[in-house]
């Protein structure tokens, strides 16, 4: 098969570290694969064989996804736009795909919704058009609105093939967190959790008997790290490690020269899985991605679920996850050192877990769930 993959990520990186896993599952496969990224660039992520389409990018300040920047902080212009539109259909048109897959649309990215609308249409005008699929996480934002989720209901039933749920309907169905309907049911079909293969302990044992604190891809997790200095300067026998995302070196500089002596402040490292199974304890938000890292492993971890805005994403994951053994969850209004403190040891305290196996094969399944309805089958 030729596979698209259309994906912008506008505030961390998920969305576009679940495209590229994906990505690598169909090529492993044999499958030709073109990923569209419309978000920033991001250097640590790689493509692996699949062919990466840059777009203009785009990305935002905080959670107003309605207010899309330019990669240098602009309002991005109708021109703007155009242009993103346009290099996408030349995309779409020069790789000829089988399989058309758009990465959170239509269920979010309305903000997008002309460009994603203009691929949808130029995929149907094709003599022989490609199996259109959308592929959602486990959790989604709830539509604010019955409008929007009759809105979203209407585009499937008219392009859609196919809804892959990269979650286990028996541990968090989509149900949760979206309004299905009788006529969308046909249309789903749970993959599993979508994650890279487990990671094997770091040959050098970095991050042993540290607390390795993180915040995913975005620039959302400053007040995290602020509390995790705190908590470091009222015991020095701690030691502490802040791998830090986003696109500003400059925060990384500012926490660097604010840290006291046991904390080590560094960008975010591509061996952080390897990381977490020599590691004290793990502190970090409840991300897709981090989540199954930390579930693959056994960790003692504390969850800080983001929850800026309207986003009830994290908190609804973290919920679900904290009764297992190791597994704290904290929230945001509750965030000082003193109770960070206390989550951390009540983690370590607890029974050490088993890695987590079974379930996290999502993106193979991925592959094979759109083989089978190309052919036919399902």
């Amino acid at each position: 098969m030729r596979v698209m993959i259309v994906v912008t990520h506008l505030l961390g990186t998920g969305h576009l570290v679940r495209a590229l896993t994906l990505a690598q599952a169909y090529s492993s496969a044999g499958h030709s694969v073109c990923v569209v990224s419309g978000g920033m660039p991001v250097p640590l992520l790689k493509a692996g064989k699949a062919e990466l389409v840059q777009l203009p990018p785009l990305h935002t300040s905080g959670t107003d996804f309605s207010r899309l920047l330019c990669a240098d902080g602009t309002l991005a212009t109708a021109e703007y736009h155009a242009a993103r539109q346009t290099a996408l259909l030349g995309a779409f048109d020069t790789f000829g795909p089988d399989v058309l897959l758009t990465e959170l649309f239509p269920f979010g990215r309305r903000s997008l919704r002309a460009e994603f609308l203009a691929l949808l249409q130029a995929a149907h005008r094709r003599d022989h058009a490609p199996l259109i699929v959308a592929t959602i996480r486990d959790i989604l934002a709830p539509p604010s609105t019955p409008a929007k989720a009759q809105q979203t209901e209407d585009l499937l039933l008219h392009y859609y093939d196919a809804v892959l749920v990269h979650s286990d309907a028996s541990v968090i169905p989509l149900g949760a967190s979206w309004p299905l309907t009788p006529r969308m049911h046909p249309l789903i079909h749970y993959t599993g959790f979508v994650a890279k293969p487990p990671a094997s302990a770091h040959p050098k044992a970095f991050g042993a008997g540290e607390i390795l604190v993180s915040a995913g891809g975005g620039n959302v997790g400053r007040p995290l790290f602020d509390v995790a200095m705190a908590a470091a300067r009222a015991d020095a026998d701690l030691r502490w490690h802040l791998l830090i995302g986003g696109r500003d070196p400059a925060t990384i500089a500012e926490l660097a020269t604010l840290a006291p002596t046991n904390v080590i402040v560094e960008a975010a490292r591509p061996e952080f899985r390897q990381m977490l199974h020599h590691a004290a304890a793990s502190v970090s938000m409840c991300g897709y991605n981090t989540a199954l890292d930390i579930l693959q492993s056994s960790v003692p971890a504390v969850f800080v679920p983001f929850d800026g805005g309207d986003e009830v994403e994290q908190g609804l994951r973290a919920a679900a996850l904290g009764g297992l053994d190791g597994i704290e969850t904290l929230a945001t209004k509750e965030l000082n050192a003193r109770n960070l403190m206390a989550k951390i040891t009540a983690a370590q305290s607890s029974p050490r877990r088993i890695p987590q196996e079974a379930g996290f094969d999502g993106a193979a399944r991925t592959v094979d769930i759109c083989v089978r309805l190309l052919e036919g089958k399902i």
